[in-house]
């Protein structure tokens, strides 16, 4: 796990559900399969509405050409990832390149399927920073010591504390993190 992410930001407002994620028709692309995993990139919240895509204007793209999106960082509102448990949404998101999910509050079961395939960081902030942040905006994040840095705007934002979730992140998975704590 980087401790240390810094690249732009990609913006989502509240309750992105996780057929915006990925949408049910992509499921079809087997994770497994090298040539096909990347289509879950390619299509990654591309259910996210017209007018709700990359705030502040709501008109952006995640991604926009390829399999990769520019956006290392998403920033969103609360209940991120609510909706079915689709385990495809975090694959999609880090497929595309993204490494992690800065929000006010997540579903537990998007929040778990995060962590337990270590796809990518589920971070939680206390305020509301996706009205604060702009699509674009250059980020950079500390996880050691908790903080959002908008290297644009000059602002910093506090995030919680990773907590037990970090030694799972940082062996890899929550397979590889059992394996260690047996050994």
């Amino acid at each position: 796990m980087n401790t240390s992410i810094k690249g732009k930001a990609f913006v989502l407002g509240d309750n992105i559900d996780t057929d915006q994620i990925i949408p049910a028709k992509y499921l079809s692309y087997d994770p497994s399969n090298a040539e096909e995993k990347k289509y879950f990139g390619k299509f990654a919240l591309f259910g996210v509405p017209e007018g709700e895509s990359g705030y502040p204007s709501g008109d952006k793209r995640f991604v926009t050409e390829g399999y990769a999106s520019e956006y290392k960082i998403i920033i969103a509102g609360e209940n991120f990832g609510c909706g079915s448990s689709r385990e495809h949404a975090p694959l999609a998101l880090a497929e595309a390149g993204a490494e992690i999910v800065v929000a006010q509050s997540f579903a537990r079961i998007y929040f778990r399927n995060s962590v337990n395939g270590g796809y990518l960081v589920p971070s939680e902030t206390p305020v509301k920073i996706n009205e604060e942040i702009a699509t674009g905006d250059e980020l950079e994040i500390n996880l050691e010591n908790n903080k959002l840095k908008n290297l644009t705007s000059g602002k910093e934002y506090d995030l919680n504390p990773l907590g037990d979730i970090k030694a799972i992140l940082e062996a890899g998975d929550v397979f590889k993190y059992a394996k260690q704590m047996g050994e």
